[in-house]
């Protein structure tokens, strides 16, 4: 019969993985303390670590910011799109026109 592995929530990982960082106790302590393998604190504490770095990365790299660079390119196209269709609405609208006529002036009829 397979174990069942216990899950734990990432509050909990962060609280232990914490703690580890501190090193006020050994891992062996912390993994007697909270009924976890010593394996999984060490894992914790390395991968809070390391994704620690990440909240720390200047804001001007790359990552950040590329939402809000995403919004000011595709704005202008989608005001672009919007306004290609309205004047493709309107054109259907006045019904169709002959090849040398402009847009601006329409002969009356």
């Amino acid at each position: 019969m397979g174990r069942i592995h216990k899950q734990y929530s990432p509050s909990f990982k962060a609280k232990v993985a914490l703690e580890a960082i501190r090193e006020e106790e050994t891992i062996i302590e912390l993994a007697s303390r909270y009924g976890v393998h010593p394996t999984q604190i060490k894992r914790w504490k390395k991968t809070a670590t390391e994704e620690m770095i990440e909240v720390f990365k200047d804001g001007r790299q790359k990552g950040v910011g590329e939402k809000e660079k995403n919004l000011f390119i595709e704005e202008p196209y989608r005001q672009i799109g919007q306004l290609k269709v309205e004047l493709d609405s309107s054109q259907k609208k006045s019904g169709p026109r002959s090849e040398g006529e402009s847009f601006a002036y329409r002969a009356p009829k």
